[in-house]
């Protein structure tokens, strides 16, 4: 199956970015807007105090610096998935951003009334290396607090269900690769102690949701719809 042709933004102006043709460019709108509303509830929401997230699994878990890596990736690949529909794949891109916009913002309401931090990450490395301090490092730059459920869960999930959508992506190997990296980005979560596997849990079910409403928003019309 071929790839579908690169959308033409050429014709796109301020006057006709509400018309059929290019409204979908306005969906893009919702990254600043999220990338505030995380930025209060983390920073400007008051909170008395969080509910630490945790279970018995946690601590059988082992940190891993390894996993540092497919948890770095994850902004590639929500970038990528975001980029690649956008220009080639319209209608996977309206159903791509209507699940993250769900999803997301459900997240930020829960966050709102119910903030939660995590209490798993190691007061010491077992290994001394160039991941261990960049996972260090990360500790310092991103908070423990509102961890439940899972934003790199639900971003991780949002791409494989665009890929499955996306015709280029419809063969057996580019499915199972997407499944392979999202399971190794939501599994990373738990080995660099950034999220219980409650987290995970927590936002399959959203997950679900978001799928539900991006498919009622704008049905799937099988592998050779525009």
């Amino acid at each position: 199956m071929n790839a579908p042709e690169l959308y033409d933004y050429r014709a796109l102006r301020p006057g006709n970015v509400t018309g059929p043709a290019y409204r979908h460019v306005l969906l893009l709108l919702y990254w600043p807007v999220y990338g505030l509303l995380f930025w209060g509830v983390e920073r400007l929401w008051p909170v008395g105090g969080y509910t630490p997230v945790q279970c018995a699994l946690d601590g059988l878990i082992p940190f891993n610096e390894w996993f540092f890596l497919p948890y770095l990736f994850w902004f590639l690949y929500l970038v990528g998935a975001v980029a690649y529909t956008f220009f080639f794949d319209v209608p996977a891109f309206r159903r791509l951003m209507v699940f993250i916009m769900v999803t997301y913002t459900v997240t930020i309401g829960i966050y709102l009334l119910w903030p939660t931090c995590q209490q798993l990450r190691p007061d010491t490395f077992p290994r001394d290396n160039l991941l261990t301090r960049a996972v260090r490092a990360f500790y310092k730059f991103d908070t423990n607090t509102n961890v439940c459920p899972s934003i790199h869960v639900l971003g991780a999930v949002a791409v494989s269900a665009a890929a499955w959508d996306a015709p280029r992506f419809r063969k057996v190997l580019w499915q199972a690769a997407f499944t392979v990296m999202t399971a190794l980005i939501c599994l990373s979560t738990l080995f660099i102690k950034q999220h219980s596997v409650l987290d995970v849990l927590a936002a399959l079910p959203l997950c679900a949701l978001g799928r539900f409403a991006a498919c009622r928003a704008f049905p799937r019309r099988g592998p050779q719809s525009p």
